[in-house]
């Protein structure tokens, strides 16, 4: 069996089983499908990346550092694995910049999501809150009719 079909076979495989997933799972209420995640949560996950990231960088450079010099020094003693060791170089770069842009990206994203959200909760908090009639400048509760607005 090649490569390709084995793998297009194990993709399938895979595909079945997280199609199939019960609902009860993840850390959204009982019977949900929904994936919920909560703020504590992305800030987590956004932190990890993006010490990820600052990790990765300067020991990437390193290894790339260390990897070059000894890639030059089997070249010039006559040995013709220093040229195959440059190309693996290359392609180690390559999956480093690609690892770190997708670091960024999370970190990027999760800080930018968390940041709405809040954006977001604020808005709602200042709609919903009612200042005058009960007395000046103190928060009333508010009627029925106005959050049923929100619920559409």
């Amino acid at each position: 069996m090649s490569f390709e079909q084995e793998w297009g076979e194990l993709k399938a495989a895979a595909a079945m089983r997280l199609n199939q997933a019960p609902g009860s799972g993840g850390s959204g209420p009982k019977g949900s499908g929904d994936y919920v995640v909560k703020d504590d949560e992305l800030g987590n996950i956004g932190h990890a990346a993006f010490h990820l990231f600052n990790g990765l960088e300067p020991t990437g450079k390193h290894a790339k550092a260390v990897s070059e010099a000894a890639g030059k020094s089997l070249t010039g003693d006559g040995f013709d694995t220093g040229a195959a060791f440059t190309e693996v170089i290359e392609a180690w770069g390559k999956q480093v910049k690609t690892l770190l842009q997708a670091c960024a990206h999370i970190s990027n994203h999760l800080d930018y999501t968390k940041a709405s959200r809040k954006s977001d909760d604020e808005w709602i908090e200042t709609q919903l809150r009612i200042v005058g009639p009960v007395s000046p400048e103190a928060d009333a509760a508010v009627p029925v009719s106005e959050i049923s607005k929100y619920f559409r």
